[in-house]
């Protein structure tokens, strides 16, 4: 019988640790670091060979990713800020979307399949690599929450708009009668049995006030809400967005007192071993993605195109709240355009791009250079713009010294 090797778990690991160490030393984006020392590695002799597939990422990496990302969102002022953030995800993603798939296929010469299934995967911003940066450079709790709700919200969005159009891609009818109610099944659908889940889990974890049982079936949920909605075809991502949310606003109320902090920090460790296991894949495959003269061309135009689609989904839709509650300052609306991450969702997308699709390893390749830039270039200059906009988080004024003599 043939065991199952763990030494590329443990180097893995251990990079993830080392490199952890190093980012907060030198002050760079931990994922940053992670993807530079994950291609690193796949240039040594020997190095571990860990493919990064549609499954890996799916059905195990991104639950936990997107339900602790929900699991800390504090409810009341997810809900305050709900009418400008579905707004950015529904609205935004069809722009951006449709920006990218035009120029895609004006441009490169893609068919309209094929440049529309990349303009949707790509068009959302990664909430793992987005949540994972801006926790890290303590951003303002308004941009923060703003931006991580948003990421979270067209996170969702963009997998249902792919999910329809890879049934089209399929040979499903094209048409409103078929489209309409899979739309409202694959989103609705994650919302109900998200709900239905979470609600299950809170009334068995009110019956105990064990932490390793509530962390336990908190993982349940997790998972459980993520892949009961895909098998029937409705969004993991959209159900476990709202079992992570249910969970967290409820926690308060069904989890025990000693349980509660418990839970967030099992949720924060289990948050990053996934970010650290997501990234240093995403570079370990970079280093292998073959990109031959005409597929750099492609790639160069999709980043382009994607960072125009990201600007004319923010820019255009922030100004419709300008004489509102939701208003967006122009600091905000410059961090919403730049803090537009991709990572591993887009590369989980494009991998699971239909056979039948004639561009489907030129869409990979186009993910792979879009999500390399979007971490390298963007992540890195993150930090920088929120110093130059003064939105990290003020510290507090110097304590006078109390050798001072009193008055």
């Amino acid at each position: 019988m043939t065991g199952v090797s763990l030494a590329p778990i443990g180097v893995l690991l251990l990079a993830a640790c080392l490199i952890a160490m190093l980012s907060r030393r030198l002050g760079l984006p931990y994922i940053v670091g992670l993807v530079v020392a994950g291609f690193l590695i796949a240039l040594l002799p020997n190095s571990p060979k860990v493919p990064l597939s549609r499954d890996l990422i799916f059905n195990v990496l991104l639950p936990p990713l997107v339900f602790e990302a929900a699991l800390q969102l504090e409810w009341k002022r997810f809900r305050a800020e709900l009418p400008l953030t579905m707004t950015l995800a529904f609205f935004g993603v069809a722009i951006a979307a449709a920006v990218v798939a035009a120029g895609m296929h004006a441009i490169v010469g893609w068919s309209w399949i094929g440049a529309a299934l990349f303009g949707v995967l790509i068009a959302a911003t990664d909430p793992v690599s987005v949540i994972a940066s801006f926790r890290e450079m303590g951003a303002q709790p308004r941009v923060s929450m703003v931006v991580e709700s948003e990421s979270l919200l067209n996170d969702g969005v963009a997998a249902v708009g792919f999910a329809l159009l890879s049934a089209i891609a399929a040979g499903a009818p094209a048409e409103a009668g078929s489209i309409i109610p899979a739309f409202l099944w694959t989103l609705g659908g994650g919302i109900v049995i998200g709900l239905a889940i979470s609600a299950a889990i809170l009334l068995i974890v009110g019956r105990t006030d064990d932490p390793l049982v509530e962390i336990t079936l908190t993982t349940i949920a997790a998972y459980g809400s993520f892949l009961v909605a895909e098998h029937f075809h409705a969004s993991g991502i959209i159900s476990a967005l709202t079992a992570g949310l249910v969970i967290g606003s409820g926690g308060t109320r069904f989890l025990s007192r000693s349980g509660r902090d418990r839970v967030h920090w099992a949720w924060e460790y289990f948050a990053f071993l996934a970010n650290s296991f997501v990234f240093i894949l995403i570079g370990l495959n970079e280093a292998g993605q073959p990109l031959h003269r005409l597929g750099a061309a492609a790639a160069a135009v999709a980043i382009l195109l994607v960072i125009a689609g990201r600007g004319l989904s923010i820019y255009p839709l922030a100004a419709l709240f300008r004489g509102s509650r939701w208003r967006l300052t122009a600091a905000y609306q410059h961090t919403l355009f730049w803090g537009g991450l991709r990572g591993a969702l887009a590369l989980a997308l494009a991998l699971a791009v239909p056979p039948a699709v004639p561009e489907r390893n030129a869409i990979i390749l186009a993910a792979f250079a879009v999500v390399a830039f979007s971490i390298l270039v963007q992540g890195l200059t993150m930090p920088s713009l929120i110093r130059k906009l003064e939105l990290g988080r003020k510290r507090p004024a110097p304590e006078v010294a109390r050798s001072a003599p009193a008055p």
